[in-house]
């Protein structure tokens, strides 16, 4: 088995493969075990809530950040960013790590909403339910891992503190697609939570294994980092 294959199973499969079983045991934890304990049985009530007040302008800007957190605004902002950052950087490990966080979230998205199955909050919905579980939010994983991802690069590119602050507002991003999406009764409380587990944890795992440069994927690159410290 070649160096680059051992690397992906140990670095990015087996770590994606343990997020997606942790995901399945939040999703049991909380539609089986403690689905009549608290504070799962009054988490609804952030739903109601936002069910009784809603107006036009919270209904305008939910809808621009559940649009924000969906599917193809998330694949077409990925891309884009990506072809950026390819552009303006002149290296691949950047736009790698980015397209590979937002990738491995979607998966670990997809097939846990396979296992969970969850019905949405019981307040009127403001979207077209997707065929999907409630658990977890595929919006807020999605922005998760592209924004907080894309703040986390930023950060580590900008060379003054200012600069590093802006970038990490980004972050407010994902929150306002969680509360979005809750406004718009599409999904309890407890599914954005875990989306942001989700979404982080791809960040970590990709930034373990595709930014970090002393991580030797093959024998040349090794061969090449001894001869380069010679």
């Amino acid at each position: 088995m070649s160096d680059v294959v051992v690397q992906f199973l140990k670095r990015i499969l087996a770590p994606v493969a343990v997020l997606f079983v942790v995901m399945v045991g939040l999703g049991l934890l909380v539609t089986k075990v403690m689905a009549h304990t608290w504070p799962l049985t009054v988490e609804d009530t952030v739903n109601r809530d936002f069910a009784s007040d809603r107006e036009p302008v919270g209904n305008a800007i939910s809808y621009f950040f559940s649009t924000v957190g969906s599917t193809p605004v998330i694949i077409a902002v990925t891309a884009l960013v990506a072809i950026i950052l390819r552009l303006v950087l002149k290296r691949w490990r950047e736009p790698l790590f980015l397209c590979a966080a937002v990738s491995a979230q979607a998966i670990v998205f997809f097939f846990t909403t396979l296992v969970i199955d969850r019905h949405r909050p019981s307040v009127t919905h403001m979207d077209t339910s997707p065929p999907t579980s409630s658990f977890p939010s595929g919006h807020t994983s999605a922005a998760v891992a592209l924004y907080i991802g894309l703040a986390f690069l930023l950060a580590s590119l900008a060379h003054h503190t200012w600069v590093k602050t802006l970038c990490w507002l980004l972050v407010l991003v994902p929150v306002g697609v969680a509360l979005g999406r809750l406004y718009r009764g599409m999904h309890h409380p407890s599914d954005v939570t875990a989306s942001f587990f989700n979404g982080i944890t791809c960040i970590v795992i990709m930034a373990r294994g595709i930014l970090d440069r002393t991580v030797q994927w093959t024998r040349h690159t090794a061969g090449r980092l001894r001869t380069a410290h010679a």
